[in-house]
């Protein structure tokens, strides 16, 4: 059916076959047979060659329809080959516009740099003015200095001499005593009256000249420790003076800014040492002996206890009251505050740590850490906003280690920032038995850093590293901040967001958040970034904020019968050093701040303290 057929050989085929029957004088039936014949072979082939001329019309059919499929698939590629010159056009454009803005910030880079040395250079001519300022400061401090050297040798060698007189009048006293005493030893019983009176005023003059004699001793002692203070102070001035006159580098300069700070203050604590030690031998706290126990104390030595213990605004109370140290032991808590009108809580709260001590005979090491090293710990977390609250409050390491939530909303501390701060550096403190130079502040090699390092950085410290990895111009916004490495790595919402926030680095800066957010991952190390991340996608997950405030905890009429049982609680202190805490720190463990849901301060499995610290005030 697929042959072509040929026309031309069936017509010569049918002529040759009538010709044949002409010449055979074939009858008009036989020829009328035939050709029926013939008529149903050709019938038959004319159906063959249709057939053949539909399948060919459908061959024809299927040819158009894939040309026009393909005229299609030209068209479309004509039109991405357009769109594609297109794309190509726009990123050419694309390429010369980052070409002409990098040379842009070439030259805005040469530029800085040219601002930058001109500002070194104006910043070294006021360095040069100020120390030129500073030598001639320093000439006048000697110059007093050695003025008061003089008058204190001149004072030491009168003192001397008066010593010697003394020693000499106690001598002969002595040898007429021993008069006295032979004498009375040869009368009769008939004078004893008079005897005895004599006695008691020879008795009266000895105890004087003994006390006398013990007061002019300690003197000349205190002006032994104030004479080598004051050479010891000359010796460092002579040396700053001798480093700036030659000219010294700016290292051996910031070198004598750390030598001179005891030459401030060497006149400060010889003035106050000097006064410490007159009122002791006023009140006669020197004969005072402290392996007695506290019970037995008289009511001077109890006094002269609370003038050092940083509480002598209540002496003159104190000593209307007070009859022995069995006085203050048996106190009821209003007792204290009515018979020595102790109004603050935190000042009744020191007292009643310290008795406590005194009653269970157990001395802690946080009770070392005075008001005075408190008010410096607050500089090196970085909140000396409230060096005066807590100075006024009289807060030592004892009130610390037992400090509450309601104490820091006391001293006004209210920002929730601020009581995780806080909260973390107890927490260092605990772990570190309360070494008061745990804390980190001189920078070291930035390379080799730790989280078990980081997490005893100080505010200062911080602000080093951020100057290490070229943040220096944010690094002055953490001043008053409360970061620390200890807040930085056992806190876990604190995060480079947070860190970014603190330091005022605007959201649209991405590069420099993003620079900000790989040194900070890079600096807390893989398990506190784990953790982070892990409670950053808990449930419940709430950022924290610097307008984020704590509320103190309402008592409710249901709380009241079990206020007595909670007096002790551990849960009502800020940063409680529970059970599971003290066996890791008794059995040495070799990674404190690990784990924070274990050892860390911050989750707080009590639903009441949750309530306390998380409640927030915006």
């Amino acid at each position: 059916v697929e042959k072509e057929i040929d026309f031309y050989k069936h017509f010569t085929w049918l002529k040759k076959v009538n010709l044949q029957c002409s010449s055979n004088n074939e009858t008009y039936q036989e020829r009328l047979a035939r050709l029926e014949g013939d008529k149903e072979s050709l019938v038959l082939q004319v159906s063959v060659l249709t057939d053949q001329v539909e399948a060919q019309g459908e061959k024809i059919r299927d040819l158009e329809s894939s040309l026009e499929e393909h005229h299609h698939k030209l068209i479309s590629t004509e039109e991405m080959l357009q769109q594609e010159l297109l794309s190509r056009t726009s990123l050419e454009t694309q390429k010369l516009e980052l070409m002409d803005e990098v040379s842009y910030l070439k030259l805005k880079l040469v530029s800085m740099e040219e601002e930058h040395n001109h500002i070194d250079e104006q910043e070294q001519h006021h360095k040069a003015e100020a120390l030129l300022q500073e030598l001639s400061r320093l000439k006048s401090k000697v110059e007093e200095l050695e003025g008061e050297k003089s008058q204190y040798e001149r004072k030491l060698k009168a003192t001397k001499t008066e010593i010697a007189k003394l020693q000499q009048l106690l001598a002969t006293k002595n040898a007429e005593i021993e008069c006295l005493q032979n004498q009375l030893l040869s009368r009769g019983t008939i004078n004893n009256d008079i005897t005895e009176r004599e006695g008691f005023v020879y008795r009266l003059n000895i105890n004087s000249i003994l006390f006398l004699k013990d007061r002019h001793i300690e003197e000349l002692h205190l002006l032994l420790v104030q004479y080598r203070k004051l050479k010891d102070s000359l010796a460092l001035s002579q040396v700053t003076n001798d480093m700036l006159l030659s000219g010294s580098s700016e290292e051996d300069l910031n070198g004598t800014r750390k030598i001179r700070a005891p030459t401030h203050k060497a006149y400060s604590d010889i003035v106050r040492s000097e006064l410490q030690v007159l009122f002791k031998v006023l009140n006669g706290a020197s004969a005072r002996d402290m392996k007695a126990p506290f019970s037995k104390w008289s009511c001077d030595q109890v006094c002269a206890w609370m003038e050092e213990f940083g509480l002598g605004q209540y002496v003159n109370m104190a000593r209307q009251w007070v009859t022995s140290g069995q006085t203050l032991l048996s106190a009821s808590l209003q007792d204290i505050e009515k018979e020595l009108g102790i109004k603050h809580p935190l000042h009744r709260k020191k007292l009643q740590l310290a008795l406590r001590s005194f009653s269970t005979k157990i001395t802690e090491k946080s009770s070392e850490l005075d008001h005075i090293w408190v008010t410096r710990w607050l500089d090196d977390i970085g909140l000396p906003q409230y060096k005066d609250q807590f100075s006024e409050g009289r807060v030592d390491g004892k009130m610390l280690q037992y400090l509450t939530v309601n104490d820091l909303l006391f001293l006004k501390v209210t920002s929730q920032l601020h009581h995780l701060s806080i909260k973390c550096a107890i927490h260092i403190l605990h772990v570190n038995k309360f070494n008061p130079n745990c804390l980190k502040r001189r920078p070291g090699d930035e390379n080799k850093t730790s989280p078990s390092e980081v997490v005893q950085w100080s505010n200062h410290r911080v602000m080093e590293w951020l100057r290490s990895v070229d943040l220096a111009e944010y690094a002055p916004n953490l001043r008053g901040s409360g970061v620390h490495g200890g807040l930085i790595i056992l806190e876990p919402r604190f995060n480079s967001d947070t860190l970014a926030m603190l330091l005022n680095i605007p959201p649209q800066k991405t590069l420099l958040r993003r620079h900000l957010a790989t040194n900070f991952n890079m600096l807390v190390g893989s398990q506190a970034q784990w953790e982070k991340q892990e409670y950053l996608e808990s449930s419940g997950y709430m950022p924290l904020t610097t307008t984020a405030k704590v509320r103190p905890r309402k008592i409710g009429f249901s709380s009241f019968g079990h206020r007595k049982k909670r007096t002790h609680d551990s849960t009502d202190y800020i940063c409680p050093l529970d059970a599971s805490q003290d066996q890791a720190l008794l059995n040495g463990a070799n990674r404190p701040y690990s784990g924070f849901r274990g050892l860390s301060p911050i989750f707080d499995r009590d639903p009441e303290r949750q309530e306390q610290v998380g409640a927030l005030q915006i």
